[in-house]
């Protein structure tokens, strides 16, 4: 009998189902502990802030309680109940002072960077966009650092940004989705040192989950270095992806100088390619992108077609913006808008 029972083998659907049930219930515990920690901050948060309120007339009150108890909670439970811990769960509490509106998907990390950002449409938006795309902690950390939602609004309406974070829409245009510029911090190429276009593209597959994250939403790898043979020239497609929220190929192409005309026309083929022969007829149409560390706007505009609406420009930088780079750019947006419109 057990020769028998050991000489049959296991199916790979119930081995691969018994992985999954175990991986699933370990994430479940993980975020359950997550989940209770939050809760216990917030809890802390309540509670300080309630005995703050008993001792109105005492503008140092408050600070008092927290250094108080944080010495004693020190003693008893670590380094993890220090002043700055409570500050935070105080601060944490009046962010959100409704229980209920506490998300399980996020952990104490994401929420303390959270409520670090005053203005809450912005605020919103990283904490919807964290559960919207399952963010890791250090993942939401490198969103907000890199200002994503400022470069939205680059090229977007708020209300329209948070429309897309809050699933009350979809985004119906690549300039919904893809940011200019991109920043590409993470592929550890220094600013002022040459490189080619290969050592991008090296940097990019070696860092690809990064790069996906900060392309936008939707987007997946299909291939690099596509090759494609027309009569008897070959070419090749730097980078292929796909974006399901668009319902289209993206081709990528990258340009570590200064964009021409004929990089242009060269994308332009690649997209006028997929259209015609690898595009499905429920697919919409082929974007194509020129990621680039410098563009003329102008010149761009003129060697496209008016109702152009498919090959964009986006120029890359290998640092974060400061704050103040990006008020420049946001203001300069802006002006041209309203020159636009006059």
């Amino acid at each position: 009998m057990k020769d028998n029972e050991s000489s049959t083998p296991l199916t790979s659907d119930i081995l691969h189902d018994a992985r999954r049930i175990i991986e699933t219930a370990r994430k479940n515990a993980i975020r359950s502990v997550d989940f209770s920690r939050v809760q216990m901050y917030w809890n802390l948060g309540k509670r300080i802030f309630e005995e703050e309120q008993q001792g109105k007339e005492r503008a140092d009150y408050g600070a008092y309680i927290v250094k108080t108890l944080a010495k004693e909670l020190e003693k008893e439970f670590g380094s993890g109940f220090g002043v700055r811990q409570l500050e935070q769960s105080r601060q944490f509490y009046r962010t959100y002072p409704i229980a209920n509106t506490l998300r399980s998907q996020l952990n104490w990390s994401q929420y303390r960077r959270l409520i670090q950002i005053d203005d809450p449409d912005k605020r919103e938006y990283y904490e919807l966009e964290s559960v919207n795309n399952a963010w890791t902690a250090r993942e939401t950390e490198r969103q907000i650092n890199s200002m994503l939602y400022e470069r939205l609004l680059l090229s977007n309406e708020k209300e329209s940004v948070l429309a897309v974070a809050r699933r009350e829409r979809i985004p119906e245009s690549p300039e919904e989705i893809i940011k200019d510029p991109m920043v590409l911090e993470f592929l550890g190429l220094k600013q002022q040192s040459s490189y080619y276009e290969k050592d991008l593209e090296s940097a990019i597959i070696s860092h690809l989950v990064d790069f996906l994250l900060e392309m936008g939403k939707g987007f997946s790898f299909v291939s690099r270095q596509k090759r494609i043979l027309l009569e008897d020239d070959e070419f090749f497609i730097d980078l292929v992806l796909y974006n399901r929220l668009l319902r289209c190929f993206v081709i990528v192409e990258l340009k570590t100088g200064k964009l021409t005309h004929q990089d242009l026309g060269q994308l332009q083929m690649y997209v006028n390619y997929y259209d015609r022969i690898e595009k499905m007829p429920e697919e919409n149409a082929t974007i194509g992108i020129l990621l680039c560390t410098n563009k003329n706007d102008t010149a761009v505009k003129m060697a496209l077609p008016e109702s152009n609406k498919t090959i964009l420009a986006s120029q890359y930088q290998l640092y974060l913006p400061t704050t103040e780079q990006l008020i420049n750019e946001v203001n300069e947006v802006k002006l041209l808008a309203q020159q636009k419109n006059k």
